[in-house]
């Protein structure tokens, strides 16, 4: 494979493109909606109609608004239709004969789509995720080219460096620097991982990603090799995804056939290899250690650091691990150079960020964003605010490892440090919103509740702790706490922080705190409301106890 063979599959691509493209969403919010229902009425009338040469149904990747699914548009002219069911979507084909189309028009000039950015989801509802050529036509796999054939691993870790992209999984770790310490341990071996294992509440933004736009985390992945040297890689993917799974194999499977991905790619002297590993559905393994045990055939349950992953991790060799929306930034970072990505953003978080916009809010789905956009745009602007007339009350962002933020702060902007000075964090883009009827107390113990179940069991803060603290706030929310039961709550909470293993238990209180702090009342009303009669005494579990 050569560039010019990129080349030549992008000319053909658009040459047998059709003056008319019927895209209809194939992303799992779309799917269990009967999409694929959908998508077979709208070829079925195609070709009753005789349009074959004319139009062309396509299976695209993620519309973003999830919420009004299935989502279909038209191209060229660009009318969206939502809510597309097999009976109306025959109505699509017969408007663009003068028609009577029946399918409910959804407006693409709203404010959930034009105050979006796209970098991340540039391809997303725009190609065929299953179609390799699809992804070459829009410049796929010519970074990789790129970097083969003009930049050593070093200008490729300057150049990530320079753009200033940090993990998007949570922690917001310069990606340069990661890759930089990978780079430069010795090893035998080396390898990258990709984290999808994403299992916070209400996120879904990776799963979204892989099924949209595989070969651009394939590409990412590949440009990481080559700057750390390493010559395989794997790409964990929890078993509930099994779209996101299927497309992946399908991805990986052309890029090999093509040559992009495997021995000597492009007529270079650099292999690499990607595999998929499958999780078995353990929140804890989307923690670093975990996960490559997990990898190795080994328990899913965390280990001490240092030494960290860059140092000792697959295999006991250098290990380079960043999440999907890491590695999908990478391509377009080298296509357009790090001051454009540097350029987006604010001074210290660089880029866009994804965004699942989940809980009461108008507008569910994918948003895309600039870092440095207030919490209110999203959420009012872009979300389209509460429904039913209703206030928004708060905004849980980072999952079970974030905070619950008042809407008094909505006007944050949305970066690391901010979110952090609230007592909560970006985590990998979750982002829940709750009305005036939402009891924060009960959203406190909805994610202890989580946390304990997730728990692997391996520390007793983490293992006992979380249990301790449910029971703490099922008793306040029945009206049985008292007092130095609310005392015994934040001492437990910052213990189980302070003395976990690993971030699963150290992160754990998080919601809990923030309620505290910002909703303390709620709590106070609860503990006015148990008379002395009805308080009862809480029953310690043994630190070796593991039921729940």
């Amino acid at each position: 494979m050569e560039l010019s063979d990129l080349h030549d599959i992008a000319a053909r691509e658009r040459a047998n493109r059709p003056p008319v493209e019927i895209r209809c969403c194939s992303a799992a919010g779309c799917v269990s909606s009967n999409s694929p229902a959908v998508l077979e009425e709208l070829r079925g009338a195609v070709q009753s109609a005789g349009l074959q040469d004319r139009v062309k149904v396509a299976a695209v990747g993620c519309m973003r608004l999830c919420c009004q699914g299935p989502l279909v548009q038209t191209v060229p002219d660009g009318a969206l239709y939502q809510k597309v069911t097999p009976e109306s979507a025959p109505s699509i084909i017969a408007g663009l004969q003068g028609g009577q189309v029946t399918a409910e028009r959804c407006d693409a000039a709203a404010p959930f789509f034009t105050q979006q950015a796209s970098v991340v989801l540039e391809n997303s509802g725009k190609i065929e995720p299953e179609r390799i050529e699809a992804y070459i036509a829009v410049e796929g796999y010519h970074a990789l080219h790129h970097v083969l054939r003009e930049m050593t691993p070093a200008e490729v870790i300057q150049t990530i460096t320079r753009s200033g992209l940090r993990g998007r999984g949570g922690a917001g770790y310069p990606t340069g620097v990661k890759w930089a310490t990978v780079a430069k341990n010795p090893g035998e071996r080396k390898y990258v991982v990709c984290n999808a294992d994403e299992g916070d509440p209400g996120a879904f933004m990776n799963r979204s990603v892989l099924e949209s736009d595989p070969h651009r985390v394939l590409e990412g992945m590949a440009i990481a090799g080559y700057a750390v040297g390493a010559s395989q890689g794997y790409i964990y993917c929890r078993g509930e995804y099994p779209l996101a799974i299927e497309r992946l194999q399908k991805a990986i499977k052309q890029a090999n056939q093509r040559g992009l991905l495997g021995t000597d790619i492009f007529a270079s002297p650099f292999d690499f290899r990607i595999d998929i590993r499958i999780g078995a559905g353990a929140f804890v393994c989307g923690e670093e250690t975990a996960l490559m045990a997990s990898i190795m055939g080994g328990r899913g349950t965390p280990t001490p650091r240092p030494p960290y992953p860059a140092e000792k991790g697959l295999w006991e060799m250098p290990t380079l691990l960043n999440n999907v929306e890491t590695f999908a930034n990478v391509a377009a970072i080298i296509r357009r150079g790090p001051e454009w990505f540097a350029g987006i953003g604010t001074e210290r978080s660089k880029g866009t960020k994804v965004f699942c916009l989940t809980g009461k809010v108008v507008n569910t789905g994918l948003v895309e964003v600039p870092l440095g956009t207030p919490l209110r745009r999203i959420v009012e602007d872009i979300g389209g605010g509460a429904p039913d007339g209703g206030t928004i009350k708060a905004v849980q962002t980072g999952g079970p490892s974030g905070g619950c933020i008042p809407a008094e702060f909505l006007d944050t902007p949305v970066d690391y440090e901010s979110l952090a000075k609230l007592g909560s964090i970006m985590g990998s883009g979750g982002m829940i919103v709750m009305d005036q009827t939402t009891n924060m107390v009960d959203v406190a113990r909805y994610f202890m509740e989580f946390c304990m179940d997730e728990s692997c069991g391996k520390c007793v803060p983490c293992r006992a702790g979380t249990v301790q603290l449910h029971r703490l706030l099922s008793r306040i929310l029945a009206a049985e706490a008292g007092p130095e039961d609310m005392q015994r709550l934040e001492a437990l909470c910052q213990m189980v922080r302070d003395t976990s293993l690993c971030g699963l238990g150290q992160t754990a209180p998080n919601p809990t705190l923030s309620t505290i702090h910002y909703f303390r009342a709620e709590y106070e009303a609860l503990l006015q409301k148990a008379g002395p009669g009805q308080r009862r005494r809480l029953p310690l579990v043994a630190a070796t106890d593991n039921s729940r």
